[in-house]
């Protein structure tokens, strides 16, 4: 094998690996979110993500069956209402089920973990145990040929454009919007942000209910590179705590550098190793480098 052919084969495994930061990072986002604001660890994020997913293949399957000659144009469509939908059943969730849980975190793991199950058995009845795949539009499909032997998929180019401005979306709403500042108070001092005006039960709920509808947008993100099941959120949220816990829990930029830190290591080194090994290593190194630093690459302050 050429040094040409080894550099092509590493750009690609690198792109791989920019998929899976892409579709982590969005998860990540939406956990760092949560917890930043809330201090809840969400162990039913992943079906969230599910929720996103099947809604882009149900939409692909409508418009299949009803506008096949808008079958180019609803995956933008497709990606909104995913948001929506994992949005309204994260506002129902915390209104239903999470507001009363608040400063109690082992029941919240609980009932979140229970929230998962629940949501997966739904995944099962109403749509089928069976993996699901949507029909991707034509413009999704194919690759990017920049240099002879050296192929990108375009899918892969577009969810990382997906996931760039969802991700500047999210840092200018935080920085820029009213939202984002009732956010910023509340974590600062709860207490004070009540004392002033905001109603803080209500920043809570809204900032569950974003977080929950970006791990939406994750699953519309994940169908153009995966299958989905019941089950395939579940699969993910590993990771996604992973990629917030050793970005630093609350750091927007720590979830930024750990998911692509974490991405390309697994990408890369399943490459020259099989998958299971690959796994083992990375989880390792996150090991290791979390007990040398064990509040993250990037502490933040989160509410008390």
């Amino acid at each position: 094998m050429s040094l040409s052919e080894m550099l092509n084969i590493g750009l690609m495994q690198g792109f791989a690996g920019l998929s899976l930061f892409s579709v982590l990072l969005l998860m990540g986002l939406g956990l760092a979110i949560i917890f930043g604001q809330m201090g809840v660890i969400n162990l039913a994020h992943g079906e969230f993500m599910t929720i996103g997913a099947y809604t882009i293949y149900m939409v692909s399957t409508y418009t299949q069956n009803h506008f096949p000659n808008l079958m180019q144009a609803y995956f933008p469509v497709a990606i909104v209402l995913a948001f929506i939908l994992a949005f309204l059943v994260g506002y129902l969730a915390e209104w239903a089920l999470i507001r009363h849980l608040y400063k109690r975190p082992l029941d919240t793991l609980l009932a979140t973990w229970g929230l998962s199950l629940g949501l997966q058995q739904c995944f099962r009845t109403f749509i089928g145990p069976k993996e699901v795949s949507p029909t991707l539009p034509d413009w999704l499909m194919g690759s990017w040929a920049p240099h002879e032997g050296l192929d990108i998929p375009i899918n892969g180019l577009f969810v990382m454009a997906l996931t760039a401005l969802v991700t500047a979306g999210v840092m200018i709403a935080l920085y820029k919007s009213r939202w984002g500042l009732r956010v910023r108070a509340s974590v600062s001092n709860r207490m004070m942000a009540n004392a002033i005006g905001i109603n803080t039960k209500r920043t809570d709920r809204l900032t569950f209910a974003i977080g929950c509808g970006i791990a939406g947008i994750a699953g519309a993100a994940f169908t153009t590179i995966g299958s989905t099941g019941p089950t395939s959120g579940s699969l993910y949220i590993v990771d996604a705590f992973l990629v917030v816990t050793f970005g630093g829990a609350a750091s927007l930029l720590g979830t930024v550098a750990s998911a692509f830190g974490i991405a390309q290591t697994q990408s890369i080194t399943e490459f020259f190793i099989t998958g299971s090994m690959a796994k083992v290593i990375t989880l390792s190194l996150i090991v290791v480098i979390l007990m040398i630093r064990p509040q993250g690459l990037f502490a933040s302050k989160v509410r008390r």
